[in-house]
């Protein structure tokens, strides 16, 4: 019997990935093609080079937050991420297993968005190289109403660089079909591609720099009133999803090599080292493009590729064109650490019992959770067909409703509850930097034109995910509608 239990165990996941792996996966996944895309977003929304201050702001976020999940991932050190704190801060068998699993269930939503961000981004990128891929085939806003929250809007678009995008996804499932040594080595390799690209782009702009245009802000630009308040918010929201990866080494924690000290070194150091080069390369790329151009490509939602249009000038169409197919592997290495640390929470909360038992199938050979990784990779090539704006908007606001918010609150709630955890990691200047993020989430989440559209969003998801988790307890006896010794049981 014990030998048929040892032939038939379950491949295990492997401790591969180092802190110099671990940092490049999350730094690879933080730059991304957000900062090559987004400036002409953030820039409209505060319209002028005084967007400046949404990144800065965006990297004070991203370090506040960062001490978050630092303490929480070297004290709890395996994969899935805010699944598995979520569960252990709020109790496995009561609160903990609602919050968990609504984290997993709006996971099964904003991680496809996110993944499909990049894939969007490559596909606009690679427009500037073959300009009809911006055609337009078919584009739908399809409309349903919800009772309490109104109409609900959805707007869909078609065109050559929507199968770009899907191809971009198809190809990092395919390339992460394989052991986890193998995508350590990988990531490294598409990290020099990463930095390679960076280092030009910060080149060529500190090189051929205009203050001018760089400190050209309008009048009144630092007023502090409603309007200035609103286009803060917007662009926050826009530097919040630039910075957003940090925290991608946790997702993962069961396949990194000595966890409790390279988590929260991998975090620290990747959120300092992007933070910089954000700041140095959008400040160096202001000082060639006029702002007034970027806030007109924002408002004609197209030439989204603004560093193509930067190298031209510069140095001129051939060295563009070089450059556009670096952004595009830049943003390619993006999809690839996000698809990667994705794929491992539905897995670690199928594994745990608290999420679909399909999810928690590892692969014989490659000992990858595949059928998770698989699912995650097809819905993001489906959320290629939404627009990139509308996938950022609704990835960050269901993302800090239902994970980010919640876990801040509760660090601070076990802090109190449990002075003794272990905590291999302690938060810097603790409790503030917790406060600052809950606060400015908050602030994110309401200071900005429309943002009742998103919240809808997030309400939908949220009142779906009570409605599955509360019928699945009522159909398995478990809380909130197990009996006093049935609870005793399962904790036990």
């Amino acid at each position: 019997m014990s030998q048929d239990k040892e032939i038939t165990a379950p491949p295990h996941l492997i401790r591969g990935v180092g802190l110099r792996g671990a940092t490049a996966l999350n730094m690879i996944d933080m730059i991304g093609v957000g900062p090559f895309i987004t400036i002409p977003l953030i820039i409209s929304a505060m319209g002028g080079p005084q967007a400046m201050i949404g990144w800065i702001a965006g990297a004070v976020l991203a370090l506040c937050d960062g001490m978050v999940w630092a303490e929480l991932g070297a004290a709890m050190p395996g994969s899935g991420g805010s699944y598995r704190y979520l569960k252990e801060i709020y109790g496995p068998s009561k609160l903990g297993r609602l919050f968990s699993f609504l984290f997993i269930w709006q996971l099964s939503f904003s991680a496809p968005l996110s993944i499909a961000s990049g894939c969007i981004g490559l596909a606009l990128y690679a427009s500037y190289i073959f300009p009809g891929l911006e055609n337009a085939w078919a584009a739908h806003t399809a409309q349903l109403a919800l009772p309490w929250l109104g109409m609900l809007e959805f707007r869909f678009l078609v065109n050559g660089a929507t199968f770009v995008a899907i191809g971009a996804c198809l190809l990092a499932l395919l390339l992460l079909y394989r052991r986890i040594t193998v995508i350590a080595r990988l990531s490294q390799f598409l990290w020099v591609g990463v930095m390679g690209t960076i280092a030009w782009v910060i080149f060529a702009g500190l090189t051929n720099f205009d203050a001018a245009k760089a400190f050209d802000f309008p009048p009144n630009a630092f007023r502090i009133d409603s309007h200035f308040l609103t286009g803060f918010g917007a662009a926050l929201l826009v530097a919040t999803y630039d910075y957003w990866g940090y925290y991608n080494v946790c997702f993962f924690g069961d396949e990194v090599k000595d966890p409790a000290r390279n988590i929260p070194r991998a975090l620290i150091y990747s959120i300092l080292a992007v933070g910089a080069i954000y700041i140095v390369m959008n400040l160096s790329i202001l000082g060639v493009l006029p702002w007034r151009e970027l806030d007109a490509a924002a408002k004609d939602n197209s030439r989204f590729y603004i560093i193509s249009t930067m190298m031209q000038r510069v140095y001129g169409h051939g060295a563009a064109v070089v450059a556009t197919l670096l952004i595009m592997w830049t943003a390619f290495a993006s999809v690839f650490s996000l698809l990667l640390g994705y794929s491992r929470v539905p897995y670690a909360a199928a594994l745990d019992g608290n999420y679909f038992k399909t999810f928690k199938a590892v692969h014989q050979e490659h000992h990858i959770p595949h059928v998770s990784l698989l699912t995650l990779g097809g819905v993001a090539a489906l959320f290629c067909f939404l627009r990139l704006q509308d996938v950022i908007a609704a990835l960050v606001v269901i993302r800090i409703l239902v994970q980010f918010l919640v876990q801040s609150v509760g660090l601070l709630w076990l802090r109190q509850r449990d002075p003794s955890f272990p905590r291999p990691f302690r938060m810097w200047a603790y409790p503030l930097p917790a406060l600052i993020s809950i606060g400015v989430f908050v602030f994110v989440l309401f200071k900005r034109d429309n943002f009742q559209r998103e919240i809808k969003y997030a309400a939908v998801i949220v009142v779906a995910g009570l409605l599955l988790f509360f019928l699945r307890a009522w159909r398995e006896r478990s809380w909130p509608f197990s009996t006093a010794h049935e609870s005793q049981k399962q904790e036990s």
